[in-house]
């Protein structure tokens, strides 16, 4: 059922997110201060490309320098794409069949919000990671 599901998201979303994503990491690793930022970026993009079957968790390794990168992510871009994704899963689970992929939207709000320190990993094994 994840790969019927993981099929039908990358057709009709999960590209294009994956597509942005990717952009917008590709502008941020421009910079030597943005490479964090920009494989951060990588990582939600990924996410977003297969979504269904994996989950993130947080890092324990991840020290201050996550929390400060985090705090920044979050007042330059994390809340909008926190509100986009809100948006988006609310109006998919206006549907029956747009509910797992409301859901899925807002899997992606914890990782979109505060991505530094967050690893992703197969739901099967949410705790091997940390």
């Amino acid at each position: 059922m994840k790969t019927i599901l993981n099929v039908i998201w990358l057709i009709l979303s999960g590209f294009w997110l994956f597509l942005g994503y990717v952009l917008a990491g590709a502008l941020l690793c421009i910079t030597i201060i943005g490479i964090p930022f920009g494989v951060a970026a990588f990582r939600i993009g990924i996410f977003a490309l297969w979504p269904f079957g994996y989950t993130t968790v947080e890092r324990r390794d991840a020290g201050a320098p996550s929390c400060l990168g985090n705090v920044l992510w979050l007042v330059l871009a994390g809340w909008w794409l926190a509100i986009g994704h809100i948006v988006t899963g609310f109006l998919l689970c206006v549907t029956i069949i747009g509910i797992p992929f409301g859901i899925a939207n807002f899997k992606l709000i914890p990782v979109s919000l505060f991505p530094l320190g967050r690893e992703i990993v197969p739901t099967d094994q949410p705790f091997a990671a940390r």
